[in-house]
């Protein structure tokens, strides 16, 4: 039943998490949580409440009444049984979406700082759980060193190796350089000369 409502409780969440409140999030996983006790208890209607909660709702961290199971034929590497929970839509963080000016014209130059810094916005947002891809991004002015252009969150990019791992290039900052998906693939298809990481072009 986990593996079953997990994928649309997550694809709920993460389809409204830009227009709704935590409060709402947290009144749909009361309601899930009370639909699932009333099911535990028609499915066991001789025992008491204690023994259905036993059963069924554990205490996962440091949060109890936890819908979760053992599955026992996968372990952690301390050799206990995996332990699936039930997602909880409470756990999504609120994004919200900004809404473009009336008035904003893409093709309009007056216009054009103001779209940079929603460029900016989405991309810290996006990268904002890795502090080195955030990092490669603003010291290459958000830009691909190959074509010039801007990287955008609904664009597909690359990382790509100054020395590469094979030749033992690292993976530290000074060897990265973002780029275009495609950009990436004309660089290692083609003569293009390489391109120098913007963190050594910068120092």
């Amino acid at each position: 039943m986990i593996t079953t409502l997990n994928p649309i409780i997550k694809g709920w969440g993460n389809y409204h998490k830009s227009v709704i409140a935590k409060e709402t999030f947290m009144r749909v996983d009361h309601e899930i949580w009370k639909s699932l006790w009333q099911w535990a208890k028609r499915r066991h209607p001789g025992k008491n409440a204690a023994w259905i909660k036993k059963k069924y709702f554990k205490t996962v961290v440091c949060r109890n009444w936890v819908f979760a199971a053992e599955v026992k034929e996968k372990h952690y590497p301390d050799g206990k049984p995996l332990m699936v929970k039930l997602f909880q839509t409470s756990d999504i963080p609120i994004k919200r979406h900004i809404k473009i000016r009336g008035e904003a014209n893409p093709f309009d130059l007056q216009f054009e700082t103001y779209f940079e810094d929603r460029t900016i916005s989405k991309m810290r947002a996006n990268l904002r759980g890795s502090k080195r891809l955030l990092g490669l991004w603003l010291s290459q002015n958000g830009s691909c060193p190959i074509c010039g252009q801007k990287i955008t969150d609904t664009m597909q990019w690359r990382i790509h190796y100054g020395t590469r791992k094979v030749e033992g290039g690292s993976d530290n900052i000074l060897n990265l350089s973002l780029m275009h998906d495609d950009c990436h693939r004309r660089l290692h298809a083609s003569d293009l000369d390489d391109v120098e990481p913007a963190a050594k072009r910068r120092a």
